[in-house]
């Protein structure tokens, strides 16, 4: 049975983690409601639950239910954000307005990030970050991740940004609103689909208790800003580079051509990915999850060991 905390709802099972001191990682609902198809949606929130629940971590999925947000949803809730077409989206700038108008919402990473570290939540997995988007010194678009991340004190494991953003540009910004990003086993900024981007990373951890040290300096002095662990794809998962490169091209161009702008090139180069790659690309953003779930576990026991 679900209990209020600090303004949430909180689920018994992470509620009884978080007081014990035990590990608890938290999952986005953007993912199930809006990045994959149905019924597979809710196959892959059941799996990543578990995959969690297999190595001895609470999973605490978020998402604005009837107006509350939540954290930690149980089978009804959860079918509810998987199977029903007519959930929203909520950013961190939604979520007062979702409250008052008692509507069930999927949270974003930013959202996810605020409503988790709100109820003591230090680890949190995604599959990639919101960034700058190309062509943002005209339409000033940029996720709202970035500065969300810039004042909430969690730990986030993603592969990097999609690499159809500006990455040049995301990196940048991620240095200067102070969010530490740490490479995991790798030197190299993952771009979703692909392990490897060619960007340098300034520092690599080769494990879980690196990280919880990272954290633990972060809280002795007094930061925070969340701290980013870029972990990539691995090779064998990901999207063939040329393939991906070819249909990037494309992609942008067929944008172009229409006359794209905006939040609306973002959403067009996604579907054109899933067309053109035969639905390949569907399979990579699964196995991102997928890894980035298992990394963010060993940092949560980590953590709670020290």
């Amino acid at each position: 049975m679900a209990r209020e905390v600090a303004g949430l709802s909180v689920s018994a099972e992470v509620e009884a983690a978080l007081a014990t001191g035990s590990p608890v990682v938290a999952l986005e609902s953007t993912l199930i409601a809006h990045g994959l198809p149905r019924p597979r949606n809710r196959a892959v929130a059941v799996e990543l639950e578990a995959m969690l629940r297999d190595r001895g971590v609470t999973p605490a999925t978020v998402a604005v239910i009837d107006g509350v947000p939540t954290v930690g949803l149980d089978d009804d809730t959860l079918g509810r954000i998987a199977g029903d077409p007519g959930v929203t989206k909520a950013s961190v700038r939604d979520l007062p307005a979702a409250a008052a108008l008692g509507l069930t919402c999927a949270t974003t990473v930013a959202a996810t990030s605020v409503l988790a570290a709100r109820v003591g939540i230090r680890v949190f997995a995604t599959g990639g970050l919101g960034g700058v988007h190309r062509g943002a010194a005209e339409t000033f678009d940029e996720s709202a991740d970035l500065p969300t991340l810039a004042a909430t004190p969690i730990t986030v494991v993603a592969a990097g940004v999609k690499s159809i953003l500006d990455i040049d540009a995301t990196i940048e910004r991620l240095e200067t609103f102070g969010i530490t990003l740490l490479g995991w086993r790798t030197s190299d900024f993952p771009g979703f689909y692909l392990p490897s981007t060619g960007h340098r990373l300034d520092w690599q951890v080769d494990g879980a208790a690196q990280v919880a040290e990272a954290m633990a300096v972060r809280d002795r002095l007094g930061l925070t800003s969340a701290i980013v662990v870029a972990n990539p794809v691995p090779a064998g998962q990901a999207l063939d580079e040329a393939i991906h490169d070819d249909v990037l091209r494309t992609a942008l161009q067929q944008a172009d051509k229409i006359g794209l702008r905006g939040k609306a090139v973002t959403p067009f180069l996604l579907e054109t990915f899933h067309t053109e790659t035969a639905g390949a690309s569907l399979e990579v953003n699964i196995a991102v999850v997928r890894n980035n779930v298992a990394v963010a576990a060993e940092i949560a026991v980590a953590w709670a060991s020290r």
